[in-house]
């Protein structure tokens, strides 16, 4: 069985400024960080605000992204608390072919490992032939992952729970499982990971990174110098001294307005935030214009 593994993108999701999704460019902005150099993109993910987003447009999404000739790199995450309506998403992912899934345990409630391991078990009972890329963060759904707890869920289920998206980071320096993908949620992890045996990252400011992310990781993998690390972790550090949702979508209405449309209770950063993000994003020689002529 193939692993998820390189660089991926926790893609944003574009708005009209009525607040509805709009389908066409979010599938388009997937599409142009897929072109400037990731490995895949996982839509529906905290950064695309998936958790705010109707049901209804996440399905029209899905249709719209059937068609993209990027169709094979997409991991779908679902953004729900309910199971069953998690499950019903999914279905509908299934028929249009789409197979890999990144899921996190439901919000607010609490539980431990034996209920997470319910959780899973009963999406993979009824979805037999999906592949599930666990979501570690526990400061988004108040669970954290234990390693005990992975390793039991990909020992019940070896075909089915292929991987982990670590953003607590408790996991990815320890958990040792063959063919199994470990993907931190940060380009400052990105090397380390890899040297310790991780397959890639899944993260938020892919979006814009997607270049130096790629070239760090070729680097690595054919052995050559690393010339972009250090450029690469510093764009993030810049970017996690805001709210990361909101820095990108600030960032970016910069080239487009429409990335100013954001739901509700997410919001941009402030004029004076703003500012100091650009800023030091042009200290590091890191602009809208680089991404460009990318």
């Amino acid at each position: 069985m193939s692993k998820i593994k390189g660089i991926y993108a926790a893609s944003m999701s574009i708005f009209n400024s009525d607040l509805s999704l709009n389908i066409e460019k979010t599938v388009n902005h997937a599409e142009k960080i897929i072109g400037m150099g990731c490995h895949g993109v996982a839509l529906f993910g905290s950064t695309g605000q998936a958790q705010l987003i109707s049901i209804g447009e996440k399905i029209g999404l899905l249709n719209k992204l059937s068609e993209s000739k990027y169709k094979e790199k997409y991991l779908i995450g679902t953004g729900l608390n309910s199971l069953n309506e998690t499950i019903n998403l999914m279905k509908v992912a299934n028929s249009l072919n789409f197979n890999d899934f990144l899921i996190m345990p439901p919000a607010y409630y609490k539980y431990g490992d034996s209920e997470v391991i319910e959780f899973y078990s009963r999406i993979i009972d009824v979805l037999p032939d999906s592949r599930v890329v666990l979501y570690n963060f526990e400061k988004l759904c108040g669970y954290k992952f234990s390693i005990e707890c992975v390793e039991k869920l990909v020992k019940k289920f070896p075909k089915q729970i292929v991987g982990v998206k670590d953003s607590s980071y408790n996991l990815y320096e320890n958990l040792k499982i063959d063919n199994f993908s470990i993907l931190p949620g940060s380009e400052s992890k990105l090397l380390k990971g890899l040297e310790l045996g991780c397959t890639g990252i899944i993260t938020a400011t892919c979006n814009v990174t997607a270049e130096l992310s790629r070239q760090v990781y070729d680097d690595f993998i054919e052995q050559k110098e690393q010339t972009k690390n250090k450029m690469l972790c510093d764009v993030r550090n810049t970017f996690e001294k805001f709210n990361l949702i909101s820095g990108l979508h600030s960032f970016m209405s910069d080239e487009n307005k429409i990335y100013k449309n954001v739901l509700p209770p997410v919001s941009l950063l402030n004029e004076r935030d703003k500012f100091l993000l650009i800023e030091e994003l042009n200290k590091l020689n890191f602009t809208l214009g680089s991404l460009k002529a990318a």
